[in-house]
């Protein structure tokens, strides 16, 4: 479960900086396309670390 989270933790870090490159680096369409993919990519990996998160109970 923790090599999981590392592997997400890292692909998140990976498409935000490849996200944030790629609006400097490319135009039109190819800036497009890599844009949506990474930008998915961030959302799916944040939204299944938040979903493993422990939960702390009282």
């Amino acid at each position: 479960m923790n090599a999981l989270k590392a592997a997400l933790w890292c692909v998140l870090a990976l498409a935000a900086v490849v996200n944030a490159f790629t609006s400097l680096a490319f135009d039109g369409a190819q800036q497009v396309v890599l844009s949506v993919g990474t930008g998915t990519a961030v959302i799916a990996s944040a939204v299944v670390l938040f979903l493993m998160r422990e939960r702390r109970r009282p």
